[in-house]
């Protein structure tokens, strides 16, 4: 004589419904995510939407938009950017560009504002070098405050774009 023994596992029609419609509610949830499920998002990422670069996470000070405008034949070029200080100290950027020969520069950026460097309105920083061919990048590093600094490749643009033109160095200053 044999003896079956329930051990308290209900196996109820209704029970084996809810457990197969759980199955496939979660297999369509992990279906319709396809691969965003572990990709990152794109909004996420920094980047900088404009012709030069941003420096992210330097310090106090916030680079954005530094290029450099260059001459046809590279051996001098104009350092343009935007440096924002929302602070309510004057801050120190300290700026190094090029590569063995480098050119160096401290800029004092006064509390709560905006300093635009080599623009139409503002006095021309000019680099001289052999090395600023259009089309090409110039290694810079940016220092504020007690960070550590950031290294970015700084682009040298021309003057074809009409709104360039006026920032293209000439040997007395700007065109």
């Amino acid at each position: 004589m044999s003896t079956h023994r329930t051990l308290g596992v209900s196996r109820s029609p209704k029970r084996s419904r809810l457990i197969a419609s759980i199955a496939v509610g979660a297999a369509v949830a992990l279906g319709t995510t396809g691969c965003t499920f572990m990709t990152p998002q794109s909004t996420q990422v920094q980047y900088s939407a404009a012709e030069g670069v941003n420096v992210f996470g330097d310090g106090p000070l916030a680079v954005r938009n530094a290029f450099i405008v260059a001459n046809d034949d590279g051996t001098l070029g104009n350092f343009v950017a935007a440096i924002v200080n929302e602070t309510d100290e004057s801050q120190t950027l300290r700026v190094s560009i090029g590569e063995g020969d480098t050119v160096d520069l401290s800029i004092r950026v006064p509390a709560r504002s905006v300093l635009s460097l080599g623009s139409e309105d503002a006095e021309p920083i000019l680099i001289e070098g052999p090395e600023m061919l259009p089309g090409a990048d110039i290694p810079g590093f940016f220092e504020s405050g007690d960070n550590e600094g950031t290294l970015v490749s700084l682009p040298i643009l021309d003057g074809q774009l009409d709104y360039l033109t006026d920032l293209v160095p000439s040997v007395g200053g700007l065109d």
